[in-house]
């Protein structure tokens, strides 16, 4: 049953934009179709994950050709755990679009895009191979454009432009890199590059590992590479940049993981170093970018970037700890993300106004929403017990069993500027007096109801992952392992012929993973 399971969430995703497409013009129709398709795709997400957790990594050739030669899904612990969170969001996206954009002309076709992109992002996550990871990209590409422009404004469609002309650059740098890849080593199914990459000569493989580097940096939006972000997000409707805010820049990040563990592991591509300090000044510049802001979905939207630093700063260390960490991190992240810019597309619609200096007053008005905010808040800066604290206490934690106590000092730095941050929003919108000029705007139970009860889950999930941590750690350290010991990768994938031809990669890496753990940038 598995091998259904893994077709279907890119299946049914695209059925249903083509579906929608159709009926676009009928609202309720949409409405049913996507929301049916949404919770449809998660149920099955579900017990995808149950075959992964009980049955190890599980793989699917298409068309009876089977790998390196023809196309192939594939599920470990580290995709199936994306793929669950990104079936929580299109979830939770689609119902609170069904509210926040039933005014706008293309209804319809933003249902469409939007399940394209998750088409896009389900792809990404579950393929096994190189160049259509590149595929997926440009899916994803294509229906977040299209997101950005549709009934958009000129600053929507300015900012649109600097996020695709940023984008196509990263896009065809990955494309180059994938033909040398191939070039060198004659496939690119990832399973198969792990052992065959060994062989590539070290300063081609120091080539292609920064090229790499330098593809996924912009895609993930890092240092220095991360303008396209916070010019484009902060223009776009809440239900949308929610989507894009727990997504995208995820699916560089998973890259950049999936590439720096299965083909060139990160302690012997000799970019480990400088990936340290990409991981650092992406946290530092990001959460001081958001303390000069004054508008909720820009702040938000250069935390993003801050916070990309930390799952970073987890692959940089490389140690089964840090990548747990870095696992633990990205899943509390798209959560908790996309709930703060829900909540502040709610206070949008309901006050007019996205601008500190013109809110305030919320928590007399609505103090649930107020709890609501505090707890997906609290967690980005990383209060304990909640689920942004484990995550950081583990990459910390990391950071100072390999001794670098700089790394340690800008984590932390940037978590007492996120709490400066949040505490901002807190005191402008909710607990100053409101403004004279305010006046909320009236809202139907129902709409109010598609708004409150995506931001409600969303919370929920994030106080579940931080009151009940154990089985999310254990979670993710199983998939750090299978991260550095890919043998159950490259076996679902290759079947039991290929485990000798990686026994001595493998056995490479356990040493360099070792003396990362002992002795850290000594």
């Amino acid at each position: 049953m598995t091998t259904i399971w893994l077709t279907l969430p890119v299946v049914i995703s695209l059925l249903t934009a083509v579906a929608i497409f159709c009926a676009k013009r009928h609202k309720a129709l949409v409405d049913a179709i996507s929301g049916t398709s949404a919770l449809a795709t998660l149920v099955i997400v579900a017990l995808l994950t149950f075959d992964v957790i009980n049955g190890g990594p599980q793989a699917v050739a298409f068309g009876q050709w089977s790998a390196p030669f023809g196309i192939v899904f594939v599920a470990d612990h580290l995709a199936v755990a994306m793929v669950m969170v990104t079936a929580i969001i299109g979830v939770v996206s689609v119902f609170y679009a069904m509210g926040d954009l039933q005014d706008k002309p293309s209804y319809g076709t933003f249902h469409a895009l939007m399940h394209v992109l998750l088409a896009g992002v389900y792809g990404a996550f579950l393929t096994g191979d190189i160049f259509n990871l590149y595929v997926w990209f440009e899916v994803m590409l294509i229906a977040s454009f299209g997101l950005m422009i549709l009934d958009g404004s000129k600053q929507q469609v300015d900012g649109a432009v600097k996020y695709v002309m940023l984008n196509l650059i990263s896009t065809l740098v990955f494309l180059l890199v994938i033909g040398l890849l191939y070039g060198a080593t004659g496939t690119l199914n990832l399973a198969d590059l792990h052992a065959k990459a060994t062989l590539i000569p070290s300063d081609t493989k120091t080539l292609l590992a920064a090229l790499f580097l330098f593809a996924f940096a912009i895609k993930a939006a890092l240092f220095p590479v991360f303008a396209w972000l916070p010019a484009s997000y902060h223009t776009l409707p809440s239900a949308v940049v929610a989507l894009f805010a727990a997504l995208l820049t995820k699916v560089g990040v998973y890259a950049l993981i999936r590439v720096f563990t299965l083909i060139f592991p990160l302690s012997e591509s000799g970019w480990q170093p400088t990936l340290m300090w990409v991981a650092g000044l992406t946290m530092l510049t990001g959460v001081l970018g958001a303390a000069s802001q004054y508008n909720i979905k820009k702040i938000l939207s250069f935390h993003i970037i801050s916070q990309i630093g930390y799952m970073i700063m987890g692959l940089a260390i490389y140690t089964p700890l840090a990548i747990a960490g870095a696992v633990f991190y990205i899943v509390h992240h798209i959560i908790v993300k996309a709930n703060l810019f829900l909540i502040g597309g709610f206070i949008e619609r309901k006050y007019g106004s996205g601008n500190l200096g013109q809110l305030g007053g919320v928590y007399k008005a609505m103090p649930w929403l107020a709890f609501l905010f505090l707890i997906p808040a609290f967690s980005l800066a990383g209060f304990p017990p909640l689920s942004g604290f484990w995550g950081k206490f583990l990459v910390i934690k990391s950071s100072l069993q390999t001794e670098l106590y700089w790394l340690v000092g800008t984590a932390l730095l940037v978590g007492l500027l996120t709490v400066f941050s949040m505490t901002k929003i807190w005191n402008e919108v909710f607990w100053k007096k409101p403004q004279q000029t305010l006046k909320a705007q009236p809202m139907n139970k129902y709409t109010k109801g598609l708004y409150c009860v995506p931001i409600a889950t969303l919370t929920t999930l994030s106080l579940i992952i931080g009151l009940a941590a154990e089985p999310f750690y254990q979670f993710a350290e199983l998939a750090a392992e299978q991260l550095i010991e890919p043998q159950a990768y490259v076996k679902a994938v290759l079947g039991e012929s290929a485990l000798a031809d990686t026994a001595i990669a493998d056995s490479e890496i356990a040493q360099s993973v070792a003396l990362n753990t002992e002795g850290g940038s000594q």
